[in-house]
């Protein structure tokens, strides 16, 4: 499955603008979707460094119009926690020395909001 066929759209609500401050995004993903294939599409598409994953199977709702009634469909949800403050990662080679691995992540993914 393609990173875009994995993220749908981001869900935009009262609360999930308030856990961009903590770092978490909420996003409408498609059902089939794993946790570690929602983290590597987040990733590969927005370029953040993610910590954790957390989804959410959502059920359907009944609705009416007028005398029909019918339900909505399933969907689910998944939150996302990036890494705010990426750091540079070291190791030591072969020879003892420290080596520094450093990737380019954002802080923040800004076209969440259509920013």
């Amino acid at each position: 499955m393609k990173a875009e066929d994995i993220i749908i759209a981001p869900v935009i609500t009262e609360k999930s603008n308030m856990d961009i401050q903590n770092g978490k995004y909420t996003f409408e993903v498609n059902k089939k979707a794993t946790k570690i294939e929602i983290a590597k599409a987040v990733e590969k598409l927005f370029e953040v460094k993610v910590i954790k994953v957390n989804t959410i199977s959502v059920k359907g709702k009944e609705k009416r119009m007028g005398a029909h009634s019918g339900m909505t469909p399933d969907w689910k949800k998944a939150i996302v926690t990036i890494d705010t403050n990426p750091e540079d990662k070291t190791y030591l080679s072969k020879g003892g020395k420290e080596v520094k691995v450093s990737k380019k992540y954002k802080e923040t993914i800004d076209e969440f909001m259509g920013a």
